[in-house]
């Protein structure tokens, strides 16, 4: 990616953005993720919601709320041997408060490392399980030295509320494109700052332009966050055509996509258009329960048409979970090219319309109308006279423009410019318009 390629400047507006998230002690609850929506919110209008501990979300209940002020181990001789303020992953996330001396055995029972990466931190939690624990690098465990410890966990595990953000594009059509991502992790830039961090870009961009579908932006804790909404927003679900999840964004591996439930919606066929038009490598994935949040749109009592757009899949890097995964990880350029494929996905699904021939009885005479000039900066003219015959011979208000694409090899963006002159000629309507 050249210096001059936008990609790389957009790319480094969404670094930053996730340089600025990175210290900050993010769970699935707490001040860590409202302060994190405060600074989501100075890009885009965002509205916060506090949904109360004890409220029911389907099968799930809003569990208390966790806030931690700091944590460590001190050896024998006072001196932090294991230190929240070095790393937020120190601390296994949603533990107990904890102020107590204990022998190294005892400690270690509350220990977790990772033998396969000795130097990296893991990032563990314990949502749903009172208890609690630290998390260091393998090898510092091993040098922890027989005596007594002191133990402290300065942290808060009380009723209060959790929180999420959503953000609204008006569009021409109350239908919607849904985007969501997570933003539950801690200091964790690939999974799943990249995420927040390049929607929000796109979100403020997008706002800036006309669309044809509405837009939600929806930035919740995983799981418990995505099932929250879904809950509280069931009258408006019939909305969504698409969605998306955004997560792994940043990373130098190729673009992966997995499926929607079923596998064939618009929006997987559109993710295929896309990345094949691009001539870059991708892969497809199969469809699985499993995974970040898309499994709760496919539950089956939801069943929206929403896949997932990453770059290297969640557990498929070596630093996934760990504290390697941190800010030389992910680079500009990914970045940039995540926001690019993002934005391209959204703009063919804006393009891909239904047309009706007005004029469908043999092919209609086009240079009477100057839609043979050979002037406008068209790099290849006979293309774009191809893609004419292509639309008019297909316009029967049943293809739309991505099936086209399928049919001729053309792709959907020069599709819809063409559409657009035949518009204005009035050899075309839209098949949505009476």
């Amino acid at each position: 990616m050249s210096v001059n390629d936008p990609r790389q400047a957009i790319g480094e507006e969404i670094y930053r953005l996730v340089e600025r998230l990175y210290p900050l002690c993010r769970s699935i609850t707490g001040d860590g993720v409202r302060e994190t929506l405060s600074i989501l919110a100075e890009y885009i209008p965002l509205e916060v919601h506090e949904v109360e501990t004890g409220t029911p979300v389907f099968d799930w209940v809003i569990p208390d709320e966790w806030n931690i002020r700091d944590a460590w181990v001190k050896d024998a001789s006072g001196r932090r041997v294991i230190d929240f303020r070095d790393s937020n992953l120190h601390v296994v996330s949603y533990s107990v408060p904890v102020r107590q001396r204990m022998s190294l055995a005892e400690l270690k029972a509350h220990l977790h490392t990772s033998e396969a990466y000795p130097e990296w931190i893991p990032y563990r939690t314990s949502y749903y399980n009172r208890d609690w624990g630290f998390c260091l690098a393998h090898r510092d465990m091993l040098a922890l030295e027989e005596g007594e410890y002191e133990v402290c966990i300065d942290a808060t595990l009380a009723p209060g509320s959790l929180s999420y953000g959503e953000y609204f594009i008006e569009g021409e059509s109350r239908d919607e494109i849904l985007l969501f991502a997570h933003l539950c992790h801690p200091s964790l830039c690939n999974d799943n700052l990249s995420g927040l961090a390049m929607l929000t870009v796109l979100a403020r961009e997008l706002a800036k332009e006309k669309s044809r579908y509405s837009i939600r932006f929806v930035f919740a804790p995983a799981t418990i966050g995505s099932i929250t909404w879904l809950s509280r927003n069931r009258e408006r679900l019939s909305n969504i055509r698409h969605g998306l999840v955004a997560a792994v964004l940043g990373d130098p591996g190729p673009v992966h996509y997995k499926p929607t439930r079923d596998g064939d919606a618009e929006i997987d066929r559109v993710v295929r258009h896309v990345l094949e038009q691009r001539g870059e490598p991708y892969e497809l994935l199969d469809f699985s329960p499993w995974g970040y949040d898309e499994r709760q749109f496919a539950s089956p009592g939801i069943k929206l048409p929403v896949g997932r757009l990453t770059r290297t899949p969640n557990g498929c890097y070596p630093e996934y979970h760990t504290s390697a995964d941190n800010l030389e990880l992910v680079t500009r350029g990914a970045l940039g090219d995540s926001f690019a494929v993002y934005r391209e996905v959204i703009e063919v699904l804006n393009a891909n319309r239904r047309y009706i021939n007005l004029s469908p009885c043999g092919e209609p005479q086009l240079g009477k109308r100057g839609l043979y000039r050979k002037t406008g900066g068209y790099k290849d003219v006979e293309q774009r006279q191809l893609a004419m015959l292509w639309i008019l011979n297909q316009s029967d208000g049943e293809q739309g423009l991505l099936d086209i694409a399928g049919k001729s090899g053309i792709p959907v963006r020069d599709l819809a410019c063409v559409a657009e002159e035949l518009l204005a000629c009035e050899l075309l309507k839209p098949a949505d318009t009476n």
